[in-house]
């Protein structure tokens, strides 16, 4: 069966000091349910806030977005608590997801909105995440059962290293990037390779920078949400990046735990492009030849620019 028509299987199992692929094993998909897939610092919270607005427009909420859209591969609950707790969801769900397409069952009844952006904007926001994790957390991580693989490395003082291990290693065997954390090309390949598929819509960072309004016109349309004019305008002011830092310790109601500097650390700069100031010529050579290796130029096109594909 050729890729045109087969649909996304798991072959690979990720579990390490953050993520265990293997909970998604609780998920009994509904016709209506939505999956937030991502890769890191790629625009997460902001569609969270998006889809959230869209869903919930008669009301507010029955919880900050943040805790209703719930993390399933995050291993920090119980498999029990994870299952009571999608159970018990009577909304229309929207889900969160890190992990690559091979890991995961994918339902055609759901609708899956996969984010992503160019990696070395992704490598500068999450050097900023990484290198501001609080040692209340990375104590929680190293004390959690069940942990699989080596325990989460604490970040060093050169976002150089970072980058060499960033762009040059892969946690998992099947990866070449993203240690210590995970790969966020090979993520972005398994997703592109189906991006054909009626419910896969593919967003890119670039294209929210650019027109805000647009995107989520269109991931309302995609998730047959009916959205006036003027409610679109109240949804777009509600997910400028102003507006969500000024509103940070509500988007990200447990920052202070997990940061240093707490929700303002986590909503740091909102904007491409600085890498231009912190790699060298060589490091950057070093990504074009990751890019090159492992996604198609069509693929690696859109990754940095956005746009239609």
């Amino acid at each position: 069966m050729s890729s045109q028509t087969a649909l996304p299987e798991v072959s690979c199992v990720y579990q390490n000091h953050h993520i265990d692929s293997s909970r998604w094993r609780v998920f009994k998909p509904r016709p209506d349910d939505i999956v937030v897939a991502t890769t890191q610092k790629s625009g997460t919270t902001w569609t969270q806030q998006i889809i959230s607005l869209l869903i919930f427009q008669d009301g507010p909420p029955p919880a900050p977005f943040h805790d209703l859209s719930v993390f399933v591969d995050m291993r920090f609950s119980p498999l029990d608590e994870l299952e009571k707790e999608l159970e018990a969801q009577e909304h229309r769900r929207f889900l969160k997801t890190h992990t690559a397409l091979d890991g995961f069952p994918f339902h055609p009844e759901v609708k899956h909105v996969f984010v992503t952006r160019d990696g070395r904007d992704l490598f500068m926001s999450l050097w900023n995440h990484y290198s501001n994790y609080s040692q209340d957390f990375l104590k929680m991580m190293a004390d959690m059962p069940g942990r699989v693989g080596k325990p989460f490395p604490a970040a060093g003082e050169d976002i150089h290293e970072f980058w060499n291990d960033w762009i040059g290693r892969g946690w998992f065997d099947w990866e070449s990037d993203g240690y210590p954390f995970w790969s966020q090309l090979h993520v972005v390949k398994t997703w592109w390779q189906y991006r054909h598929l009626p419910n896969v819509l593919l967003v890119n960072y670039a294209d929210m920078l650019a027109d805000l309004s647009g995107q989520i016109q269109r991931i309302a349309d995609y998730l047959d949400i009916e959205v006036t004019p003027e409610y679109l305008v109240k949804v777009t002011e509600q997910c400028t990046f102003e507006s969500m830092k000024k509103r940070a310790d509500e988007v990200i109601p447990m920052a202070d735990m997990l940061f240093d500097g707490g929700a303002q650390t986590f909503i740091n700069k909102g904007s491409n492009g600085r890498w231009r100031d912190v790699l060298s010529a060589d490091e950057l050579a070093t990504y074009d030849k990751h890019i090159a290796r492992t996604l198609t130029p069509e693929c690696a096109h859109w990754l940095e620019s956005g746009g239609s594909y």
